[in-house]
């Protein structure tokens, strides 16, 4: 469907709000029960906590600062750790230049993970409902109708045929 199919000027907008003006008021009970409905249904403020599976790579997300310097080894180890420190803190600036667009990237990926999940909770939640509602509506059409249910016919007897007499033969292919 293309935009241009769902513009039209006929009925025009005064012509639907006097449609409406005439339409009988829906009785108290039904508009509450859309009331309850739809908040059923509203999204909740989410929580601020971050989804366990996210809360990792969130403490990782900043690739610009390494842990601290460590060695096993015993005799150079103490000079190596200073090298490291010596080298991080010289060249830091260019480390944090180089990897700045990574972190943005890293966090503009966990902010929409985050976004994601909060929309499936959201939707199987409205779900659950949904099927809840459904549910309770074919309780209620089950509940109407009568208890006497279809004729069984035995398997191998179509309807209407005599039960002593033979099936009809069929005519044979063979010349």
């Amino acid at each position: 469907m293309r935009a241009e199919d769902l513009i039209s000027t006929q009925p025009t907008p005064e012509a639907v709000a006097e449609a409406l003006r005439r339409l009988p008021a829906p009785p108290p009970e039904a508009v509450e029960a859309l009331r309850g409905k739809f908040s059923a249904t509203q999204e909740q403020a989410s929580s601020s906590a971050w989804p366990t599976f996210l809360e990792a790579a969130r403490r990782k997300r900043d690739s610009r600062y390494a842990d601290a310097p460590t060695s096993h080894r015993p005799v150079v180890g103490p000079a190596l750790v200073m090298a490291k420190r010596a080298f991080r803190l010289t060249f830091q600036p260019f480390i944090n230049e180089a990897l700045r667009r990574q972190v943005e990237f890293n966090e503009a990926i966990l902010e929409a993970l985050a976004l994601i999940h909060e929309h499936q909770r959201v939707q199987a939640r409205t779900q659950t409902l949904w099927r809840q509602e459904v549910e309770k509506r074919l309780e209620q059409l089950d509940a109407h109708l009568p208890r006497s249910g279809p004729e069984v016919v035995p398997p191998g007897k179509p309807s209407g045929q005599d039960a002593g007499a033979e099936p009809a033969r069929r005519k044979s292919r063979r010349r």
